[in-house]
């Protein structure tokens, strides 16, 4: 689920763990993020949002986990009021 509030962009992302290569996938209505990190002590969440920010140029403190934090289903809301990064976040979650 891909939603546009006045805050940014709110997208549903199911993390994958101590995978080989950090990757985002599409499958269908899921979408999925490989992460390299272990998921202890909050290191994949922290890789998450590091991976991201790098991926769609965002801050990393305007990346935030809103539900999910111990889970590997998240939410994730990128606080952004940049058009052109919200369409990107748009096309590449579709």
């Amino acid at each position: 689920m891909i939603k546009e509030t006045s805050d940014g962009v709110i997208i549903n992302i199911k993390i994958s763990p101590n995978s080989s290569k950090n990757e985002i996938l599409n499958d269908g209505e899921i979408h999925k993020i490989k992460i390299t990190s272990p998921p202890i002590d909050g290191k994949a969440n922290k890789a998450l949002i590091e991976y991201l920010s790098k991926s769609f140029k965002i801050p990393k403190t305007s990346i935030k986990i809103l539900k999910g934090e111990t889970s590997k289903e998240k939410t994730i809301l990128f606080e952004t009021s940049n058009q052109e990064k919200r369409d990107l976040l748009k096309n590449t979650f579709k």
